[in-house]
């Protein structure tokens, strides 16, 4: 089993910035990728952006240049950084921790409130 616990989030403003993060404990196993997703009122959940135990990044494009996704492996801790905040990034926003092989668990944080607005 993996607990992920997230903090970070809250109310901003367009154009500011914020800094999600989520460690993972439990029985860890790589390979893994560790993500955040992201759920709007009315819209389905959809991936802002991946990053492996390996180091490889993946975003949604809409995302691109304006978010960055680190981890400190040694913590198991996965960082979003957000800037330029839209009206439209506001959601809450969801930790992922895949297990990357075959039968692999997935793993989902409680959620945490982004909320964009002037």
């Amino acid at each position: 089993q993996v607990q992920l616990v997230e903090s970070g989030g809250g109310l901003v403003q367009p154009g500011g910035s914020l800094r999600l993060s989520c460690e993972a404990s439990g029985v860890i196993f790589s390979p893994n990728v560790m993500g955040w997703y992201r759920q709007a009122p009315g819209k389905q959940r959809e991936l802002v952006a991946a990053i492996s135990s390996g180091g490889s990044t993946n975003y949604a494009e809409s995302m691109k240049g304006r978010f960055t996704i680190s981890r400190d492996n040694a913590k198991t801790t996965v960082s979003l950084q957000m800037n330029s905040l839209k009206v439209d990034d506001t959601a809450v926003y969801y930790c992922n921790f895949k297990e990357a092989f075959s039968s692999g668990r997935d793993y989902w944080g409680q959620g945490t409130q982004v909320t964009v607005s002037s």
